[in-house]
């Protein structure tokens, strides 16, 4: 697995198909420390909750779950431990000694690094995992430490429900994880094609593309099983975007890093298209945003840059004799 590492190169792309701003779904607010994902690491429960804001009762029930799961096609187990881990004795890996950190450091204190100027895809980024000799205290263990702010769930205008920011969080600060069920392709697709217009989209489908031009994909679906993640809207101007962490295997965790410095109060959002760094769009992304807007849904995040509808991705939707699942 030590080559795994070595290979993972190249951009990322991250879509949530149909994508449609959440509808209701437990309210609530997320505090970290004795916050019930810290509390209850690696459990699942169900969560009812009672929103004093919207005045009604939430119907929905999620499975909590802080970590990503195996998805009900049993194709995928997130949990499995491949990777070997570092020898390090330290109670802090660093750079050129840490098999870790082959590729230099992750994260600068607790702000995931900033790129070089002539980077244009993300790099790879490997956390120390349980197989490692470092402490729990090494600075590259950061995303599976899960919630460090407080985070509220609650009722958006237009967007069904939302979340938002209860402290000030600095740009690049580690915010959230999306996490929920990890499933194969075919899996996605048949959830996908299940679902009607009135139905909201939780799936998210992330191609990572290597040096060799193979495109690895991930696919987890939140829709019953999942964190509080699945409550991010899109916004064609986020304060959040993604990036593939991975601790224990080639399974990445969705991780949400700060874009910029947040205020308190202010709602949380990324890119549901998944551009890198939310750099501005390519010509080509801008054409593909164009098409088949009868079948999309429109967006609301307000924004000036708003391109009025919600990201699309058609690969989920085509027959088996059109689509693959390594297809762009």
């Amino acid at each position: 697995m030590a080559q795994s590492r070595r290979r993972l190169l190249g951009g990322v792309k991250l879509l949530r198909p149909a994508g449609s701003n959440n509808l209701p779904g437990p309210g609530g607010s997320f505090p970290p420390g004795e916050g019930m994902e810290s509390r209850n690491k690696g459990k699942c429960f169900k969560l009812f909750t009672f929103s004093g804001l919207s005045q009604f009762l939430l119907f929905s029930v999620l499975l909590y779950s802080p970590d990503n799961v195996a998805g009900a096609d049993g194709d995928i187990d997130p949990t499995e431990i491949t990777f070997p881990g570092c020898s390090c004795v330290t109670s802090s890996c660093v750079v050129h000694v840490c098999s870790c950190l082959s590729r230099g450091e992750n994260y600068n204190g607790l702000h995931l690094r900033a790129p070089d100027e002539e980077e244009e895809y993300a790099r790879p980024v490997f956390e120390c995992n349980a197989m490692c000799q470092c402490g729990d205290s090494c600075g590259n263990r950061l995303v599976q430490r899960g919630l460090q702010f407080r985070l509220e769930v609650f009722k958006t205008e237009k967007k069904g429900w939302g979340l938002r920011a209860l402290d000030f969080i600095a740009k690049g600060r580690f915010v959230c994880e999306y996490a929920g069920e990890v499933l194969g392709f075919n899996e996605a697709r048949r959830r996908i094609q299940a679902q009607t217009s009135e139905d909201s989209n939780y799936i998210i489908a992330v191609r990572e593309h290597l040096h060799n031009g193979q495109v690895m994909e991930t696919f987890v679906d939140p829709t019953y099983i999942g964190n509080v993640g699945r409550f991010l809207n899109h916004s064609c101007e986020p304060n959040l975007f993604m990036v593939p962490v991975r601790v224990d295997s080639m399974v990445p965790k969705l991780a949400l890093f700060a874009a910029t410095d947040i205020s308190a109060g202010e709602e949380l959002s990324y890119d549901y298209s998944g551009r890198f760094r939310n750099l501005p769009r390519t010509i080509r992304e801008q054409k593909s945003l164009g098409e088949d807007n009868r079948l999309r849904k429109p967006c609301y995040c307000g924004s000036r840059a708003c391109a009025s509808f919600l990201p699309w991705d058609s690969s989920l939707f085509s027959t088996a004799d059109t689509c693959s699942g390594s297809s762009l």
